[in-house]
């Protein structure tokens, strides 16, 4: 199988080389029945912790799959420290943020609560399988944390100053991101606002705080989505592992 489509799933279990794991019950009916995979066929595994393992398919019945692991192909690798900070959105806007945030690295997702979030609290069961797949699909090692949705204020209030907070900033008030790059490494945070930005009293309180910096993207509007991926883009080039 090549390197483009070969299978990889991911098992919150120890993968060491010998073991014998067992797939879960959606896990098999992919393998088997979507894949069309059997006995005797490769896919690779990784648990988040300990590396990418390749195992093949010792066992396969209708409702079970048993996987033998062979050996460590890729060592265990962690994403650089960046938290990314967001307002729910509606439904095919957050799957796009979530997926791309995976994919350009992010350590941390942070719902947060605005004057101006006009979406529902996402469910974490549907983030955290959206953030496995595509984990999978790029070949990551590391998952994400995903946290509880919290209130903007409360969020600021008990914030770790040690964290670099940047918060992006529609009003043409602040420096542009490459200016403020060598204040903003890791461990960092980017704050993105609702599609209908922040209200002047939460950009009150963000630019009178000692660990906050206003950034720029441009002179255009971008949504939420857009603007979560050009930030995580520019921070990993200036700051991350693009560099």
């Amino acid at each position: 199988m090549s390197q483009k489509n070969r299978i990889r799933l991911f098992l919150p279990l120890p993968l060491t080389t010998g073991a014998s794991v067992q797939c879960a019950p959606e896990q098999t009916h992919y393998l088997l029945n979507v894949m069309r995979q059997s006995v005797g066929n490769v896919v690779y595994v990784f648990n988040g912790k300990d590396g990418e393992f390749e195992a093949t398919i010792s066992q396969a019945s209708k409702k079970q799959c048993v996987l033998s692991i062979q050996k460590q192909v890729i060592p265990f690798s962690k994403c650089p420290d960046v938290m990314l900070i967001f307002s729910p959105l509606k439904k095919d806007s957050l799957d796009y943020l979530i997926q791309k945030s995976v994919e350009l690295g992010v350590s941390c997702l942070q719902p947060v609560i605005t004057e101006y979030t006009n979406a529902p609290k996402p469910k974490k069961e549907r983030l955290e399988a959206q953030i496995i797949e595509a984990c999978e699909q790029c070949r990551r090692q590391d998952i994400p944390k995903l946290n509880e949705p919290q209130n903007l204020e409360y969020l600021l209030i008990n914030w770790t100053p040690e964290r670099k907070l940047l918060f992006f900033d529609e009003t043409g008030n602040s420096q542009p991101f490459a200016t403020m790059a060598p204040h903003a490494a890791a461990p960092c945070a980017l704050l993105i606002g609702p599609e209908g930005g922040f209200s002047e009293k939460e950009l009150e309180i963000l630019r009178k705080l000692p660990y906050t910096q206003g950034i720029s993207l441009g002179k255009r509007i971008l949504r939420a989505e857009t603007a979560a991926a050009a930030a995580l883009s520019c921070w990993q080039v200036l700051c991350g592992d693009w560099q």
